[in-house]
């Protein structure tokens, strides 16, 4: 699963110790990761990428059906979803002012 996913052996186990994977189990207690398993990691992987911490993305997971990473309507998490938005403008934010900042050092040094 880690070869072919690209997480890491221990982000599995974590992820599983969080009960975000649920494996099924070997005669030899070897963990066995369905195709299940697998949408659920892309799923994790998805929202990470949009910037959404552990405990967000296990409040989301339930509302992520079929197998595209389509949102059932989840009502509770409507305010959830604002909020990720509000912190994600805000890191733009800052990224844009960090970049302001920089573009103003490099013009001082190359007028010199």
């Amino acid at each position: 699963m880690s070869k072919q996913t690209g997480v890491s052996i221990r982000m599995l186990r974590y992820y599983e110790e969080q009960g975000l994977l649920k494996p099924t189990r070997t005669i030899s207690g070897y963990r066995d990761f369905g195709e299940g398993e697998v949408r659920t990691l892309e799923r994790i992987k998805l929202l990470s990428a949009a910037g959404m911490k552990l405990g967000t993305i296990l409040l989301f997971l339930p509302c992520v059906r079929g197998e595209r990473p389509v949102f059932e309507p989840c009502d509770e998490l409507r305010k959830l979803l604002h909020e990720q938005i509000r912190v994600a403008d805000e890191k733009a934010a800052k990224l844009a002012a960090s970049r302001k900042i920089l573009d103003s050092f490099l013009s001082e040094i190359e007028q010199h």
